[in-house]
């Protein structure tokens, strides 16, 4: 009986063992968004590893499921360990908690809120930071994939800058190695550049409001006549080269102007601010907004006039816009929106050097004058078929006109009055680009995979001859079916494929290759005048020549890019992507001044590469440290050229400009930002911020392999050797307050490297340094505000136009003040 019952023993024992091991546990919870409402089909990931606690997706994971109707969902099967619970839904702000299962069931339930609710601040590790006016993009946001690229995203909100007059030099201020042209024309266009590129009206840049283009054509003429106002933004995105798979083939990459969302908890939301400022500046903003039901809105309108600091200088503006969210269901959403913006501008026009350094406020000419009449139209559609997969579309279309008159021969010679020259273009541009994202398991984790499709048909009528004499802003043509300059209809198509994807390979390490195919084609059909005259002013020469022209061509484009976090707070990432810019016909036949234009003109080509750090210490330091490469084959650029000048029978020569693919273009640099919170810093007034940033850009830029004389070895045009802003900001309760310097190096305005002309158009331009101040505070429904920009008063320029606004040197805003106020009802 004693050995019988032995074996019984061992059995109950070991069976007791197994029971113990064998035991498991059960987790669930429930998914709500900010109001309470449940949230279906919420990816819930369980991972043992426990340091993954920054909200982003695991790459290895122990369980997942999904939430139902309910917004509820239970894991089973869990042994007793530390878990890291995440809650994952696209829109939303990702989640993480930490549970510990051990001897019962857990509940762990999560509210998950929108990216646009948290936009004023960035979370890092957990934590939460003030963005002081700049953060980054996450690596996935909506349908885009911003994985490993270099990027910047402006808050606007957070920022105490002069936004009455859309100061570029204060709002950019934070984004290393931006070349801005600053003319002085109250904000109504941004003109600014990076990396050996044009500031010239965001030319070199794929300009976008809320992700569809605005320039005037995307192709051949990519120049933006109209800028948002800046009150009615909620951020300003920025991504490099890089960004050529994704946007287009323009080599500075993408710059995305974001409006403000609709208030979601409030049917009727006023805001209104009215500014003043020197020289006439007044500024009326006001904006409404709401949420009803199913529906969101939000509009503007604005009105500026200016008196201008220089003579002849006025101006008046409109600007007006609207949308609407609408909420189909709770998967698919429209957002129709519109836009349009009109301005009368008088440009008192350029001055030569001598002229500057003796009055920049002078003006020479009082009879030329800017019009612009721009409408934009976009419907933007969204479905989401589940938490991996969602599409998007949007259409968008513009009717746009810019109308430019008065006299631009050289600024040494005066206006005589008679006849002025009178440019017309009308725009009629429309297009589709749908992106389809899909989430998909890789590796035991979570990849990202991006596909779209771009359609887009523009159309240009250019139009140039004699105008009406006088003074007046009358744009009329003299001989409308007969024009002395010439007359153009120039069609634009291209359609693209672009895929990219981010390969999650550890937890710690990505690659996000992409690949885009580019169908262009563009054509020229129409007449040129050219007309020869002798000294007296009588026609030796008349003739009409008629173009009929036509290009296509189509190419793949290739970008790779990496990206390695050691950790939560740093960043180590690069990339290298193909670019492309299309020449189109828009520039070919226009006469301004002496500048003629190569027929045989070719299309751009070139690389970008970036290799950079960026990151954050204990939220108190942040910092992002790039260094590039940008090879720029064919670059099109203006070169001094001499033929025998007809007036003297071929005797004499003259000088004129000639634009054509004058060399390639090698540019590297480095591009630095690095901004500390002092307070926290030294364990300080927590209550209180006081932070210094610095950004520091060194760029060397030179011309190789160059067909042209003189050309090869020079210095590449509109690339200051060192781009250095720093500045002071501080907030406490309800004040705010910052101050800014600024410092740019002397730089050539051309190719050949000329550092005087008579005309002005060619030259330096010289170092110059600026400052500004500017304060905030707020109580209760009110905002006061108030600054002095450009405090010690530098006489200073940034641009030598070769066509209006000028021609010659553009004197930047001598010292001035503004004031606002702002009430929310």
């Amino acid at each position: 009986m004693k050995f019988r019952v032995i074996p019984f023993l061992l059995c109950l024992i070991l069976l007791s063992f197994d029971l113990a091991f064998a035991q498991s546990f059960t987790l669930s919870g429930t998914v709500t968004d900010k109001n309470g409402d449940p949230i279906e089909e919420v990816s819930i990931f369980v991972s043992e590893d426990t340091s993954k606690t920054d909200g982003t997706l695991p790459v290895q994971y122990q369980s997942k499921t999904s939430t139902n109707q309910l917004g509820n969902y239970v894991i089973r099967d869990l042994s007793p360990a530390k878990y890291i619970i995440i809650a994952y839904y696209p829109g939303k702000r990702t989640q993480s908690k930490t549970v510990r299962i051990t001897d019962s069931p857990k509940e762990k339930n999560f509210q998950l809120k929108g990216f646009e609710s948290e936009m004023a601040e960035v979370v890092v590790g957990g934590k939460q930071q003030q963005t002081n006016g700049i953060t980054r993009l996450q690596a996935v946001e909506g349908v885009t994939i911003n994985e490993s690229k270099k990027n910047e995203v402006l808050v606007l909100d957070d920022m105490v800058v002069n936004k009455a007059a859309n100061n570029t030099r204060q709002i950019y201020a934070k984004v290393p190695g931006l070349n801005i042209w600053q003319s002085g024309d109250a904000g109504i266009q941004t003109s600014v550049g990076g990396r050996g590129l044009s500031p010239k009206r965001n030319s070199n840049f794929n300009t976008r409001q809320n992700g569809y283009d605005i320039a005037a054509d995307a192709l051949g003429y990519p120049e933006s006549y109209y800028t948002p106002p800046v009150q009615a933004l909620k951020r300003i995105e920025i991504i490099r080269g890089a960004a050529s798979l994704q946007y287009g083939t323009q080599f500075g990459g993408m710059l995305n102007f974001e409006f403000k969302d609709p208030p979601k908890n409030d049917p009727f939301q006023l805001n209104t601010n009215q500014s003043y400022g020197s020289f006439g500046l007044f500024n009326s903003f006001n904006s409404v907004g709401g949420t009803k039901g199913d529906v969101s809105y939000y509009g503007f309108y604005q009105y500026k006039t200016s008196d201008g600091w220089r003579p002849n200088s006025q101006l008046n503006q409109h600007t007006a816009y609207v949308s609407f969210d609408i909420d189909l269901t709770d998967k698919f959403t429209l957002t129709p929106e519109y836009t349009h913006m009109y301005y009368l501008a008088q440009q008192p026009g350029g001055l030569t050097d001598a002229q500057f350094y003796d009055d920049p406020s002078q003006s020479n000419r009082e009879r030329n004058w800017f019009k612009v009449n721009w409408n934009i139209f976009a419907l933007d559609a969204t479905y989401i078929f589940n938490s991996k997969t969602r599409i998007n579309s949007r259409f968008f279309g513009l009717l746009a006109g810019r109308d430019a008159l008065g006299n631009l021969q050289r600024i040494d010679r005066l206006d005589t009055g008679g006849e002025r020259n009178l440019l017309k273009d009308d725009f009629q541009n429309w297009g589709n680009e749908t992106r389809l994202m899909h989430r998909y398991d890789f590796l035991d984790g979570i990849s990202v995979f991006l596909a779209g499709t771009r359609f887009y048909n523009g159309y240009t009528h250019r139009r140039q001859g004699n105008g009406p004499a006088g003074s007046e802003p009358r744009f009329q043509y003299l001989n409308p079916s007969n024009l002395e300059g010439s007359d153009f209809d120039l069609p634009s198509q291209n359609r693209s494929v672009f895929v990219e994807n981010i390969f999650n390979i550890t937890p710690k390490f990505s690659i996000t290759p992409g690949l885009r195919f580019e169908y262009i084609k563009t054509e020229a059909e129409g007449y040129y005048r050219n007309i020869v005259k002798d000294l007296a002013g009588n026609i030796l020469v008349d003739e009409r020549i008629t173009e009929d022209r036509s290009r296509e061509r189509s190419f793949v484009l290739f970008g790779i890019g990496s990206s390695y976090r050691p950790s939560s707070e740093l960043e180590i990432y690069g990339n290298f992507s193909q670019n492309y810019r299309a020449m189109n016909f828009n520039d070919i036949r226009v006469d301004v001044g002496n500048l003629k234009v190569d027929p045989n003109i070719q299309d751009e080509s070139g690389f970008n590469a970036d290799l950079g750090i960026r990151g954050q210490v204990d939220n108190f330091f942040q910092y992002d440290v790039t260094a590039f490469h940008l090879s720029y084959e064919d670059r099109i650029g203006t070169v001094l050229r001499t033929e025998p000048n007809p007036k003297f029978n071929g005797l004499v020569d003259r000088t004129f400009r000639y634009r054509t693919n004058i060399a390639d273009a090698k540019i590297y640099g480095i591009e630095s930002f690095a901004e500390a919170n002092l307070l926290k810093l030294f364990d300080l007034d927590t209550e209180s911020r006081l932070s210094v940033f610095t950004n520091l850009a060194l760029i060397q830029a030179t011309y190789t392999e160059s067909d042209e004389p003189g050309i090869e070895g020079n210095d590449v045009e509109l690339v200051p050797p060192l781009n250095f802003k720093t500045g002071l900001s501080f907030s406490k309760s309800g004040f705010e307050a910052s101050y800014q310097f600024s410092y740019v190096a002397e730089h050539f305005s051309d190719a050949s490297n000329a550092r005087r002309t008579p005309t002005a158009i060619e030259g330096i331009i010289p170092s110059y340094k600026v400052m500004d101040l500017s304060a905030k505070y707020s109580f209760s429904r009110f905002t006061l505000e108030g600054g002095v920009n450009n405090l010690m008063n530098e006489k200073y320029f940034t641009r030598r136009a070769t066509g209006y606004p000028g021609p010659g040197i553009i004197p930047a805003k001598i010292r001035n003040f503004y004031f606002s106020v702002g009430i929310e009802i």
